[in-house]
């Protein structure tokens, strides 16, 4: 590779973060680097700059690593972080990629660079399909977390109670996030992170950093004139912002 080679690190825990970023810039001077603090950051940095290499934290909020990986399509090697046992990185050694356990050892990563310089001067394809299912097979599941039924949120001068299923998206701006629904528009002081979390996963999509719609309240995606995507929901007015990173789900629209 006549190029320095890019890579992105994605963490979403400060002090690691700066840990790994400080490791790899001292054992690998010439790569470059994208940091990203959650998977959304990652997923738009790729879609964005198409990096040669992407260290990927396993469990992010916003996007996972295994879902930053598969959106990756193979395009890059990668390079998993966990805190889990060894069990789990034993089960995984097709060497298309590499695992690495928190905290990450000096010589561990020095190993993990050779191996990563090594394939980059291959150029051999990653069956990551089914490394990505083998990892899913054995991580240990995540703590279950009981949906949200209910938002309380501000109207005016009142309190009032949502029906989550009656929210056809959430827009974060500034410091609140605004609740709409078909008959009402509300603010809550919740995070759009802490909500995506309670969220049912099959029915509420992010589609950009500040919006998570209902999927079933989609009518239609489109590129404007300036090449941004856009989103329109059923008997609505108004478009959202649709980010590049979230595109692959509305492939079949």
């Amino acid at each position: 590779m006549s190029r320095r080679p890019l890579a992105l690190l994605a963490e979403d825990e400060m002090p690691q973060r700066e840990a790994l970023r400080a490791l790899l810039t001292e054992l690998w001077p010439e790569l470059q680097l994208l940091v990203c603090a959650d998977g959304i950051e990652a997923l738009e940095a790729i879609a964005e700059h198409e990096p040669d290499v992407a260290f990927l934290d396993i469990r992010m909020p916003g996007a996972n690593g295994l879902a930053v990986a598969e959106a990756l399509k193979a395009r890059c090697l990668v390079v998993f972080t966990t805190a889990y046992d060894e069990f789990a990185i034993k089960a995984f050694e097709a060497g298309a990629v590499d695992y690495l356990l928190k905290p990450i050892r000096r010589e561990r990563m020095v190993e993990a660079i050779g191996r990563l310089q090594a394939r980059l001067a291959d150029a051999k394809p990653i069956d990551m399909a089914a490394v990505l299912k083998t990892l899913q097979t054995h991580l240990p599941a995540p703590a279950t977390r009981e949906r949200l039924r209910w938002i309380t949120a501000s109207l005016a001068d009142s309190t009032r109670l949502i029906a989550v299923d009656e929210v056809l998206y959430f827009h974060a701006q500034e410091k609140y996030v605004r609740v709409v629904t078909a008959s009402v528009e509300a603010l809550i002081r919740t995070p759009l992170r802490e909500l995506l979390e309670g969220l049912d996963p099959d029915r509420f999509w992010q589609v950009h950093r500040s919006v998570i719609v209902r999927a079933d309240a989609v009518d239609r995606v489109r590129r404007d004139e300036l090449g941004k995507w856009q989103l329109f929901l059923r008997d609505r007015d108004e478009c959202l912002p649709l980010s590049s990173a979230f595109q692959h789900r509305f492939r079949a629209m």
